[in-house]
C-alpha cells in the first residue's frame, strides 16, 4: 500500500520525530500550517493503512510509525523499477545516471557504494 503525497509529508515528520503528539506534528509544518482536523484525518487514514499507531497518554494520543522510512522507500523503489524499467535495475541505473546530471565526484561516490556492495557479496 502506498501513501498519498500529503500522507508522505506527514510520515516524514513522524519518522524524524519518532514519536509525536498532534501539536508536535503541526509544529513541523511551515506556515501556513494545515488545520489540526486535516492532520487528524491523515493520521486516521494512515492508521487504517497500518503505517501509524498511537498510545493513549491521558486524553492525548502519541503517534509513532509502524513502518521504517527505509522499508517504505525500498518497497516503492522496487515497484518503480518493476513497473517503469522492465524489472531491470540496470535500465533504472542507466536512466538515473543520465537524467540526474551527476558530477564526476558524485558518480565516483556511486561507484564506491556499488563496489562496496559487490565486495560484501563475495
Amino acid at each position: 500500500m502506498k501513501l498519498s503525497p500529503t500522507e508522505e509529508e506527514l510520515m516524514n515528520h513522524l519518522w524524524k520525530l519518532k514519536k509525536a503528539f498532534m501539536k508536535d506534528l503541526l509544529e513541523e509544518y511551515s506556515d501556513p500550517k494545515p488545520a489540526a482536523t486535516t492532520i487528524s484525518t491523515l493520521l486516521k487514514r494512515m492508521q487504517d493503512k497500518e503505517f501509524v499507531a498511537y498510545t493513549s497518554k491521558g486524553k492525548s494520543r502519541e503517534y509513532y510509525p509502524l513502518v521504517s522510512k527505509e522499508n517504505y522507500f525500498s518497497k516503492h523503489m522496487k515497484g518503480l523499477i518493476k513497473n517503469f524499467f522492465n524489472d531491470s535495475p540496470a535500465q533504472f541505473a542507466s536512466f538515473f545516471t543520465k537524467k540526474a546530471e551527476f558530477t564526476e565526484a558524485e558518480l565516483e561516490e556511486l561507484r564506491e557504494i556499488i563496489d562496496g556492495k559487490l565486495n560484501k557479496k563475495k
